[in-house]
């Protein structure tokens, strides 16, 4: 499976597929509803898996941004409970929304959800605008403490992993830097490129091409290990800035009380196989197990 981000995306405006020609077509549709918009690394992932082919039944991506991720789980929730509908999220929608914003959610994601799969694991990084002048961490720092009230740095979303990174930067270094939340990730770096934000901390397979073309530079990576997407950025802790995190993941859940039989069709094996070419897919990310998905969910790694 060699697919670019580019061409996963291409292929899969809107659907991910129909089945194959002389598949059953009289299936029900599943509906795999994902909390950020079309073009982002979550949309991404959720469509490099050729799903229809694989279940021999329609597919559809449902995106519902906003809020973190906390529409479309929302959305699953209101759903029936009957193996047609399914999430697929980032890390900040199970774990840093529930911390964050617990008072807000109605839901338990230990007792309304249950995890399906595990997709992806992959670093983030930060970049910034050229106007800054910046083109490592420490010279990023000295621009923002002499342009005070000018800096802030762009997210894909409050209460999540790149927003947390921003705030342990800012502690870190002394500096003030706001965050300005956007809409998911493909929002925030058009605003980058064009200068309308100083900064932003994302998953940097949206920000690579923009820095080979010049247009941004990638300043640092969160993970404790360079990213083999963009190996001659180093991270921030090589830069004397000890701002590490791990990596961030994506994941499949379904609400509780969804049929077993159906849970376990989804996770046969050999649906998953193809899961390994996402690190081959311009997205930075590598294969992550269930178990690895399920120990994240309950704070034990």
């Amino acid at each position: 499976m060699h697919l670019t981000r580019r061409e996963v995306l291409a292929s899969s405006v809107g659907l991910i597929a129909l089945p194959r020609a002389g598949q059953a077509q009289s299936r029900p549709v599943i509906r795999v509803v994902v909390g950020f918009p079309p073009g982002g690394a979550t949309d991404a992932i959720a469509r490099v898996i050729r799903l229809p082919d694989l279940l021999g039944q329609p597919v559809i991506i449902d995106n519902k941004p906003g809020v973190g991720g906390r529409i479309a789980a929302d959305a699953v929730l209101a759903a029936p409970a009957d193996g047609l509908i399914f999430m697929v999220a980032p890390n900040a929608t199970p774990t840093f929304q529930t911390l964050v914003y617990g008072h807000d959610i109605h839901w338990n994601i230990l007792r309304d959800f249950t995890p399906v799969a595990a997709m992806a694991s992959y670093a983030l990084g930060m970049a910034v605008a050229l106007d800054t002048g910046a083109s490592n961490a420490r010279e990023f720092v000295d621009w923002v403490k002499r342009n005070p009230g000018k800096a802030s740095f762009g997210t894909p979303g409050m209460g999540g992993q790149n927003h947390f990174l921003g705030v342990q930067l800012a502690k870190t270094t002394g500096i003030e830097l706001p965050v300005t939340p956007y809409k998911g990730t493909p929002p925030m770096v058009t605003d980058l490129v064009g200068g309308h934000v100083p900064s932003a901390i994302s998953l940097i397979d949206g920000m690579v091409p923009h820095h080979r073309a010049g247009k941004i530079r990638v300043i640092g990576i969160f993970t404790t290990a360079r990213s083999p997407l963009i190996p001659e950025i180093p991270t921030f802790a090589e830069q004397g800035i000890d701002v590490t995190s791990g990596e961030g993941w994506t994941g499949m859940w379904a609400r509780a009380g969804t049929p077993p039989a159906a849970i376990e069709r989804m996770q046969l094996r050999r649906h998953w196989h193809p899961i390994a070419g996402i690190d081959r897919a311009d997205l930075g990310a590598r294969p992550l197990s269930r178990a690895r998905l399920a120990r994240k969910m309950r704070g034990m790694a």
